[in-house]
């Protein structure tokens, strides 16, 4: 098990590049994609007391913000998740959130890449009516990211800062402009959904959950952050509040300018709104920001894409393959075998026979991001329950409320993916199982010991 002098040693990392403004832009980059521009439509089913779910999710993401916070300070290593649930449960446990971790990026990247192609196709109609023109789109971004994450971790951070303003631009203006042709009329009813308040709230808060994954974004570079013990806590926490005002506020406007029974069913529901404000040229301006939107999304998961399994290959829990560097200091393999499943997986959803199946891949890796935030936790009480943190006995009532607030609104969540996707999910974690014991065979470990890799 690692000691506490080694974790404060690894987070001085290879050369740190990423700055306070960059690791926030990571956090509310990869929050900020593809979903804000399309749940004002499926909360609309629900009225103004989708607001309420709002709040519930994101009160639950500040909480889990905040234990990212504390733990970053604790062990500021590569591999964020993977490496705090290392530390606080052994190898076993750490392997088991890489893999899930993985998994959810890669797949998560395909999701967005075929977002981008949709947005791309609405701006350029030659492109959406050729199903092969969007998989070149779709295939083509990811690619061209990698090749960027390739060159350097600089250069991407530099890509996440830019394409993180842009697409707030858009936001943030319909929410300041919009805010003068809200009708509180459109408000009313409070829930014109068909079940009681608390129901409601609850299939609100389960929609807007998936909006909010990502907020641990920051921690998985730390080798690569400058003076990670401070930037890492501060841009999880500062980036999860913006963004979770910037979802309410979009929400809010959305709700508020066209009645919600026009929002329902819609493909567009801001370019609607922006339509509303702006005129003919609003809906323009908006699938533009979607698409700066999904590409800065894309940006920051393909960086977390190679850093994930470069963590866990450091500490011989995947295999060393990937921790391989390239000459630019970047996990160049990692990279690669990630987006070239990723671009399976892409190649899989422009197949109409695969297109259902596709969209329960993606429903798979959002549990599968679930499982490192229940162990995230608990991490800090195991590492200081194991004597890895040292005591302090004013902290522990802080802890122990966090860990107890963390852990529960994990399970509530993923209880709310419903049965049918936690078995499933379930199924594809063990699957990883026989990698963990064929990489300790390869070492000549004995997986049953605890902290031997």
């Amino acid at each position: 098990m690692t000691d506490a002098p080694h974790i404060a040693a690894q987070g001085a990392g290879r050369g740190a590049g990423l700055g306070l403004v960059a690791c926030t832009a990571l956090v509310v980059g990869n929050m900020i994609g593809s979903g804000i521009f399309l749940l004002p439509s499926a909360l609309a089913a629900y009225g103004s007391i989708s607001l309420a779910g709002w709040l519930v999710t994101a009160a639950g993401a500040l909480v889990l913000a905040l234990i990212f916070g504390r733990l970053a300070r604790i062990a500021p290593r590569t591999g964020g998740p993977y490496a705090y649930a290392r530390d606080g449960f052994g190898d076993f446990a750490g392997f088991l959130v890489a893999w899930g971790y993985w998994i959810a990026l890669w797949s998560g990247n395909a999701a967005i890449a075929v977002a981008f192609a949709g947005y791309l196709g609405f701006l350029l109609p030659d492109i959406g009516a050729s199903p092969l023109a969007s998989v070149a789109a779709a295939l083509g971004a990811i690619w061209l990211l990698t090749w960027l994450n390739i060159r350097g971790v600089r250069e991407a951070g530099i890509v996440q800062i830019l394409t993180t303003g842009m697409k707030l631009f858009p936001l943030l203006a319909l929410i300041v402009l919009g805010v003068a042709y809200i009708d509180p009329g459109n408000f009313t009813p409070v829930n014109t959904s068909e079940v009681g308040a608390l129901s409601a709230i609850s299939a609100c808060a389960a929609l807007t959950l998936w909006a909010f994954l990502g907020l641990e974004s920051a921690t998985v570079p730390a080798g690569d952050v400058a003076d990670p013990e401070r930037t890492i806590p501060l841009a999880t926490i500062v980036g999860t509040a913006l963004t979770a005002l910037v979802y309410i506020g979009v929400t809010v406007v959305a709700l508020g300018v066209i009645p919600s029974a026009e929002l329902v069913g819609s493909n567009a529901p801001l370019a609607l709104v922006a339509g509303a404000i702006w005129g003919a040229g609003g809906a323009m301006f908006i699938a533009l920001g979607a698409c700066v939107s999904t590409f800065g999304t894309l940006n920051g998961f393909t960086l977390l894409t190679g850093q994930v399994p470069l963590g866990a290959a450091q500490d011989g829990v995947f295999p060393k393959a990937f921790a391989r560097l390239s000459a630019t200091g970047t996990p160049a393999f990692g990279l690669v075998v990630s987006n070239v499943l990723a671009s399976g997986l892409i190649l899989m959803s422009f197949s109409e026979n695969l297109a259902e199946q596709f969209e329960f891949i993606v429903l798979l890796a959002t549990l599968s991001t679930l499982f490192p935030y229940l162990l995230c936790a608990l991490a800090e009480l195991a590492l200081r329950a194991r004597g890895v943190v040292g005591p302090s006995p004013g902290e522990m009532s802080k802890v122990i409320l966090l860990a107890a607030l963390g852990f529960i609104y994990s399970v509530w969540a993923i209880f709310g993916s419903g049965a049918e996707v936690v078995f499933y999910g379930f199924l594809l974690l063990m699957a990883g199982v026989p990698v963990y014991v064929w990489q300790c065979w390869m070492k000549g470990t004995d997986f049953t010991q605890e902290g031997t890799l």
